[in-house]
């Protein structure tokens, strides 16, 4: 139940969410900057845990419905409140995270207890008045947002004009207002007779800039590398457009692709991942491994990459001068303030000392979830459980 399922920090960095299998949303809070403490630190503490969504069961379909969280978007700060969208396979909520450090006092109908007074009691007429109290965080549900998926959501994405998001399962996208919760305009990808799995929409993101934005990216398929596991693994798990908005970024099982959003023939630059995966897709297939859904993110200046894989790996890639490098998240080489060492997979038949085979690779220990802060060179990665903050060193 805590094994992490979405990492997302909000539009300044300051707060970072989580959501797990039980339903669970924790926000941890970037350490305020002190003489003692400077914010290059980049340390965060938990600032507030809350329930999001409950197990459910669908009558008509005879189905459970779980309490996962699948995805959490944070909506831009608009005043001391901040506000987030948090869904599992079927509901999407909106939550107000907000601070009270006061409460009020002297109430004419009610006693200190909070308990009705009887009327003849009530003789004066009493001004209540705010009396300082410990700082408490609360989180507490504005907008439900449900009954409009046949198939589990997958993504959601907030509009740039941040009144609009987008909600989608495997052949449904809807677009939502967030002030509207009995309606929203539905686009259907694939009739449900059709039976084209290939159209199956796994993920949907909105551009930074546009509201309006439509193009069909592919690369055409090589057929002399045709087999059965083609279409699996050149399935999309994620995609991210780049903050400046010329770029796009996909994961599939085995890459990360970038696409010039004005040159839709081709990815104009392709990254592998885990190649030497290729050899073991007939048993990453049998133990479902395959079906691991990946997730990619970028840098603030768009100059690096960074994507997941397994053994509790993961890789970033240097747009720039094409350096990529393996890293790996646990808990005995990530050491408060320990600094990382590279770490290589030996594909060949001769193994130095510091590499690890390909066969002695830990699937069960795999990182799918990643989050890059939106200004500065940390980043937040999700390894089961466990939660790794990782900060670039600083001098």
């Amino acid at each position: 139940a805590d094994i992490i399922s979405t990492v997302e920090f909000n539009y300044t960095g300051d707060l970072l969410a989580t959501g797990d299998k039980g339903g669970r949303v924790v926000i941890f809070q970037r350490e305020q900057e002190t003489k003692s403490r400077p914010l290059s630190r980049g340390e965060y503490n938990v600032y507030s845990t809350f329930q999001s969504h409950e197990p459910e069961f669908d009558y008509l379909k005879s189905l459970e419905i779980e309490e996962k969280i699948n995805k959490i978007r944070w909506l831009p700060q608009q005043n001391a409140a901040h506000f987030l969208l948090s869904t599992n396979d079927k509901t999407i909520k909106l939550w107000k995270i907000s601070e009270r450090d006061k409460r009020a006092e002297g109430y004419n109908l009610k006693d200190e207890d909070g308990r009705l007074r009887e009327p003849f009691r009530v003789t004066e007429l009493r001004v209540p008045t705010l009396k300082p109290m410990d700082l408490m965080v609360e989180a507490s549900p504005r907008r439900t947002f449900a009954n409009a998926h046949t198939y589990h959501i997958n993504s959601i994405s907030v509009n740039s004009d941040y009144a609009t998001y987008l909600s989608a399962d495997d052949l449904r996208i809807n677009l939502w207002h967030l002030e509207v919760t009995n309606r929203s305009f539905s686009i259907l990808l694939c009739p449900l007779h059709s039976g084209c799995s290939s159209a199956a929409c796994s993920w949907r993101w909105f551009h930074v800039e546009l509201c309006v934005l439509s193009a069909v990216f592919e690369e055409p398929e090589d057929p002399s590398s045709r087999s059965f596991f083609s279409e699996i693994i050149s399935s999309i798990s994620d995609v991210k457009f780049s903050h400046n908005g010329r770029y796009m970024m996909t994961r599939d099982y085995l890459s990360v692709k970038v696409w010039d959003l004005n040159m839709e023939k081709r990815p104009v630059e392709t990254y592998q991942v885990h190649e030497y995966l290729r050899s073991k897709l007939c048993s990453l297939y049998e133990n479902d491994c395959i079906f691991d859904k990946f997730e990619c993110c970028w840098n603030s200046p768009d100059s690096t990459i960074m994507t997941g894989s397994y053994n509790n790996f993961f890789r970033t890639f240097e747009r720039n001068t094409h350096r990529d490098v393996t890293l790996e998240a646990s808990r005995e080489s990530s050491k408060p303030r320990a600094i990382l060492k590279p770490r290589k997979v030996c594909t060949t038949g001769k193994r130095k000392k510091d590499e690890i085979t390909v066969d002695s690779l830990d699937f069960n220990k795999k990182i799918l979830h990643t989050a890059w802060h939106p200004s500065e060179n940390i980043i937040a990665v999700a390894a089961t459980n466990n939660l790794y903050l990782f900060q670039e060193k600083i001098n």
